[in-house]
C-alpha cells in the first residue's frame, strides 16, 4: 500500500441491536422502543432469567469497556443497568448512528452502513388476509408450477410454519407470508418440497415482486414433522434488490481490494461486490468464520459480517432471556477480537435497526444504532451522534485510504 502502514477493517453488524427509539420512531409505530435498554431493564428486574441459560443483570463487561453504555446514554439519556462504566475511561471510540433511510428493514440499514441510504419508498403488503395481490399469487402459481399457496398474510415465521407445516407437506403448497417489512417470504419443507425447488420458486417470486418494489424475497426452508415439531434450517436464502448506487463494497472491489462477506451479507447486497462469501450456522459460528477470514485478510481489505440470530431467533420471537444470553455470548468473545487486531487494523461493531423483544408485535423497531470503533491505534473517545449510518462507510473509507463516497462524514 505505497509504503504506508497496513490498514485493514472488520465490520460486524449485530443484527437488530438498537439502542433507543429514533426521533421519527412514532411515524413507524415504534415510539418508546429501546432494544438494548429494555433487555437490560428486564434482566435487572428478573425477567431475563431462564434456568440453564442465564440469570441476573445483563453482563456485557467487554462491550461496556469499549463504550457501549456511553453510546446508549448519548442516545437515550441513560445508561442501561449493568452497562455503567463509572469513572473508567472507555477503550473505544463510541457513539450512535441515526438511520436516514426510508424504512427499518435489513437492506436499508446495511446499504446505509455502506454509504447508500435508501431515498425511495419500498413497497409493502397490507396487513390483511389475503395480503398479496391476486395477480401476483396467480403468476407465482402458474410460473412456479405449484398447486397453490398457504398463508397469504402477515405472520411470525415460526408460528405460521407450526400452524401450516403439516398441510404444506400434504398438499405441496408452500407457505407464503409477509410482515411490516418490504418482504415476501416462502417456507417449504426441505425434503418434501425440495430445497433447490424452493430456491427456484423464490427466484421466480423475486422477478414477479420487482413490479411491487419489494426489497427481499426470502426462502425459509424447514424440516421436521407434526409429531416432533417443525424447525427452520440454516439454508435460508435471501433474494434482494441490488443497491441503487455504488456501495463501499463496490468501491473497494474497483480498487482491487479484498472483500470477504460473512453470513447473509451476500444476499442483502444481491451478491454485488460482496467478494468471497462465507456461510455458517449461528452467531458464534459466523463470528468464528469472520475472525478466521480476518486472519488471512490482505492489506487494504474488509471483512463484513452479519450476526443474524439476535434478530431472527430472539428479537422476532420476543425472547428476552435468549436475546440477553446471545449478547453475553458475543461479549465474551470481544477479547478474542481485540487480540486479533494488529497495528493498522480497525474493528467497527454496529447494528442495522432495532427489534425490541419487550415491544408489541414481532417486527423491527425504528431505533438509533450503536457504533463502537476500536483497534491498537484507536484512542477511546466519543464520536457523538452520527447523522447517518453512512458515516460508518466514510470512516472505513478514510481508514482504508480510498476516495470518499457520495454520503457520510468520517469521524477521523
Amino acid at each position: 500500500m505505497d509504503g504506508l502502514p497496513r490498514a485493514r477493517a472488520l465490520l460486524i453488524v449485530l443484527d437488530s441491536v438498537g439502542i433507543g427509539g429514533a426521533e421519527d420512531a412514532d411515524a413507524y409505530g415504534d415510539a418508546g422502543a429501546d432494544t438494548l435498554g429494555h433487555i437490560a431493564e428486564a434482566c435487572a428486574a428478573g425477567r431475563g432469567d431462564r434456568e440453564g441459560l442465564r440469570q441476573g443483570r445483563l453482563s456485557l463487561p467487554n462491550l461496556t469497556a469499549l463504550g457501549l453504555g456511553l453510546a446508549c446514554e448519548a442516545s437515550t439519556g441513560r445508561a442501561p443497568p449493568g452497562l455503567e462504566l463509572g469513572n473508567k475511561a472507555p477503550r473505544g471510540a463510541h457513539g450512535y448512528g441515526v438511520e436516514t433511510s426510508r424504512g427499518k428493514d435489513t437492506p436499508s440499514g446495511h446499504w446505509e452502513i455502506t454509504g447508500v441510504p435508501v431515498d425511495f419508498d419500498w413497497g409493502y403488503f397490507p396487513d390483511t388476509h389475503p395480503a398479496f395481490p391476486p395477480a401476483l399469487v396467480e403468476a407465482l402459481i402458474r410460473e412456479g408450477a405449484i398447486p397453490g399457496i398457504l398463508g397469504d398474510r402477515h405472520a411470525s415465521g415460526t408460528a405460521i410454519i407450526a400452524e401450516l407445516g403439516e398441510e404444506s407437506i400434504a398438499t405441496a403448497k408452500p407457505i407464503c407470508y409477509t410482515s411490516i417489512d418490504s418482504v415476501f417470504q416462502i417456507a417449504a419443507h426441505e425434503e418434501a418440497f425440495g430445497l433447490e425447488r424452493l430456491y427456484e420458486l423464490c427466484r421466480t417470486a423475486r422477478r414477479l415482486c420487482d413490479a411491487y418494489r419489494i426489497g427481499r424475497v426470502i426462502a425459509r426452508p424447514f424440516v421436521g414433522d407434526p409429531q416432533s415439531g417443525f424447525r427452520r434450517t440454516a439454508a435460508r436464502k435471501d433474494f434482494a434488490t441490488p443497491p441503487p448506487r455504488a456501495t463501499l463494497l463496490e468501491r473497494l472491489e474497483q480498487l482491487g481490494r479484498a472483500v470477504i462477506s460473512v453470513g447473509k451479507i451476500g444476499d442483502i447486497f444481491a451478491h454485488r461486490s460482496t467478494g468471497r462469501e462465507v456461510k455458517a450456522a449461528g452467531n458464534m459460528a459466523m463470528l468464528t468464520a469472520a475472525l478466521e477470514a480476518f486472519r488471512g485478510l490482505p492489506e487494504g481489505g474488509l471483512v463484513f459480517a452479519n450476526l443474524v440470530d439476535f434478530d431472527t431467533e430472539f428479537g422476532h420471537q420476543r425472547n428476552v432471556p435468549g436475546y440477553a444470553a446471545a449478547l453475553e455470548a458475543f461479549d465474551r468473545r470481544v477479547p478474542e477480537i481485540e487480540a486479533l487486531l494488529q497495528p493498522g487494523d480497525m474493528c467497527v461493531i454496529t447494528a442495522d435497526h432495532g427489534n425490541d423483544p419487550t415491544f408489541r408485535g414481532t417486527d423491527h423497531t425504528r431505533e438509533h444504532t450503536p457504533i463502537l470503533c476500536f483497534g491498537p491505534e484507536i484512542a477511546g473517545r466519543s464520536i457523538g451522534r452520527r447523522e447517518t449510518l453512512a458515516d460508518i462507510a466514510a470512516s472505513l473509507a478514510r481508514h482504508l485510504r480510498i476516495p470518499d463516497g457520495e454520503t457520510g462524514a468520517s469521524w477521523w
